[in-house]
């Protein structure tokens, strides 16, 4: 049989496959963030057949400060529950597993989207938008907290079978984990350990929303190959910390440099990152990059890179690719 068409648990989270597609914005959303209609058909397609294992909805803000773009999904307040449990039970329907991505864009927002001043952990330009945002007093970080908490507890009671919190791409909180944007002065900067304290609050609070049973995945911007950046050493503690804490599965992506590396364009081009990070964790670890090909997929199984395969733009710009996929897996 196929690496890539074994199962895999994660914590309580059952899938029939390792493959996995990851949170890819639509901006297809209902002005207010709900779920559109065409939302569902997009997800229909992407989820029909029941070849993917797992579907993560794309990133949804937990808060209108945290709010990245124009028609981007919502997870804000209990309006939007009613919607959602349609996401998930069409998905359901189709025969894949699904969790909900829920994010606060910090300086990653923009003042004409949200109405208010972008936040972050200090007041340093955002390296990829280049917004200036003013930094976060102490006393706010609980409201943060307490927003991704509640935004879990929606995930939930719309019937997803799990939440992923994003800590990826540049946003809210890997602003925090890196150095390039952390250069505060408390408990919440300096080390390593200091750096990933609110990501710590955040998954206790979600894990105190959701239960024990309920799946906490966490994606994590590993490196910003950029000088003065996050390393590999440090994502190796705080993945450490975070398996600790509950976190059921790591999903591993780039910082500040967002999903791509410059200049590579190798298949798996986080390979290194999540190979290093499975040698010092239990849980299972999600590889995403550059993947187009079904035998790419199964090689990086194959090696240990990974313990699932994320293929985002490939599914993106062909809803049959998991298909086909699946029938060349199975005759392999």
């Amino acid at each position: 049989m196929s690496y890539l068409l074994e199962p895999l648990q994660a914590g309580t989270l059952q899938l029939h496959n390792r493959l996995v597609m990851p949170p890819m914005a639509t901006s297809k959303a209902e002005a207010d963030g709900k779920v559109s209609q065409d939302i569902l058909n997009y997800y229909h397609e992407k989820s029909a057949g029941g070849h993917i294992g797992l579907i993560i909805i794309e990133h949804s803000f937990i808060e209108q400060a945290g709010k990245a773009s124009h028609n981007q999904l919502s997870i804000a307040d209990d309006s939007v529950v009613e919607k959602l449990k349609e996401l998930a039970a069409l998905i359901h329907r189709n025969g894949s597993k699904t969790v909900m991505q829920i994010n606060h864009a910090g300086s990653g927002a923009d003042e004409k989207i949200t109405g208010s001043i972008p936040v972050g952990p200090s007041a340093i330009a955002n390296p990829r938008k280049g917004t200036m945002p003013r930094e976060l007093a102490q006393h706010e970080l609980n409201g943060i907290v307490n927003a991704f908490a509640a935004a879990a507890g929606r995930v939930k009671a719309a019937g997803f079978d799990g939440v992923e919190i994003h800590s990826a791409h540049g946003y809210l909180l890997n602003q925090f984990l890196s150095p390039l944007t952390n250069q505060r002065q408390d408990g919440y900067g300096g080390s390593i350990n200091n750096r990933i304290r609110l990501h710590l609050e955040v998954i206790a609070a979600v894990r105190k929303a959701v239960g024990e049973d309920f799946p906490v995945l966490l994606r994590l911007g590993a490196s910003d190959y950029t000088a003065g950046g996050t390393t590999l050493e440090e994502s190796q503690i705080a993945a450490q910390a975070f398996e600790k804490a509950g976190v059921s599965l790591i999903d591993i992506s780039g910082g500040f440099n967002g999903f791509s590396i410059p200049g590579n364009n190798s298949q798996g081009y986080f390979a290194p990152l999540t190979e290093a990070i499975k040698k010092v964790v239990t849980v299972p670890v999600l590889l995403t990059g550059g993947i187009t090909e079904p035998l790419a997929a199964e090689k990086l199984l194959e090696e240990g890179k990974a313990d699932l395969i994320g293929v985002a733009r490939a599914i993106f710009n062909d809803s049959t690719w998991a298909s086909r996929a699946v029938t060349l897996l199975s005759e392999k």
